[in-house]
């Protein structure tokens, strides 16, 4: 047998999305710029919640927890990314490759949860007004954001677990820019079979089971809003719904692509890992705070130094 095939494997070699300089001169420019609108945006929008009393709702708190996962999200890829792009040598080691796939999972299982959660919140509050205050409590939100963020981190050890338990054996090269777990499989030097079953079927729990919740919620909120008498009740539901449900079309759309669909080419996976990597973190702030007029009448009072109303 090779001599090689018996080394473990102690670092990986990430090839990054171009092997071209001025390639990966565009891409650092536009990751550095994703990256800064990525953080400049939640900051900016966590902020304004925090100060402004009336953003002071379940709606906003969870936005803020969602917010906090795409800052988290973004973060663990792409300023390593950004090194790499500048890089000969794009190394990562073994531990580091383990730390980001699980920190990665962690922060995008959660967000998963989140968005179903809010799903739920919109669904209360538009079909069911007069009970909404009583059943959405801050102790509610509270143990509703704890369990989005347990299920988060108790998906990504089983995921993180049956893919890093493997034995990685000779090649290190990861056809990606970062440690995921689709391009970490594929340079394992045994069957796969069990981790893809099982990053299979988390999928369906974190993915696939959320999003069943959501079409739910939105069946049941589509009803309510078509009963409704006055057309500016109609337009006032539907702009409460429509960011949170553009941003979980962009969201799952490109998770369910990566996860729960039978194997694409590895360039077409490092394509919809970018948009759920770097640019999905950069646009949920965007749409919330552009679509949203509680967002931009608080911006504007931060801004002209005004005092937040607070009854």
């Amino acid at each position: 047998m090779n001599q090689t095939n018996q080394i473990w494997v102690t670092e990986f070699l990430l090839l990054g999305l171009s092997g071209d300089a001025q390639t990966q001169l565009l891409l650092f420019v536009l990751f550095m710029g994703a990256y800064f609108v990525t953080v400049l945006g939640n900051l900016l929008l966590i902020s304004l919640v925090l100060i402004d009393s009336q953003l002071h709702t379940p709606m906003y708190f969870f936005l803020c927890n969602l917010s906090l996962a795409d800052l988290f999200f973004s973060t663990n890829i792409v300023p390593q990314a950004l090194v790499h792009m500048l890089s000969k040598r794009k190394v990562i080691s073994f531990v580091g490759c383990a730390a980001q796939l699980l920190l990665f999972l962690i922060f995008g299982c959660t967000e998963c949860a989140l968005l179903s959660v809010m799903s739920y919140d919109r669904y209360l509050a538009i079909c069911d007004p007069m009970h909404y205050p009583l059943i959405m409590t801050w102790k509610v939100c509270s143990h509703l954001a704890l369990a989005c963020w347990t299920s988060g981190i108790l998906v990504s050890l089983v995921d993180t677990t049956f893919t890093l338990q493997l034995p990685y054996q000779g090649d290190n090269k990861i056809a990606h820019f970062f440690c995921e777990a689709p391009a970490l499989l594929v340079l394992a030097s045994a069957d796969i079979h069990k981790a893809e079953t099982a990053i299979f079927l988390m999928g369906v729990v974190i993915l696939l089971a959320p999003v069943s919740l959501i079409l739910v919620s939105y069946g049941f909120i589509i009803v309510t809003v078509v009963r409704m008498k006055t057309t500016s009740g109609r337009l006032k539901a539907f702009s409460t719904c429509s960011t949170h449900l553009l941003v979980v079309i962009l969201f799952y759309g490109s998770a369910i692509i990566t996860y729960m669909t039978p194997k694409s080419s590895k360039e077409q996976g490092k394509l919809v890992s970018v948009f759920y990597a770097v640019i999905n973190p950069m646009l949920n702030p965007l749409i919330y705070s552009l679509r949203n007029k509680d967002v931009k009448r608080a911006f504007r009072n931060v801004a002209n130094g005004i005092k937040p109303f607070r009854p």
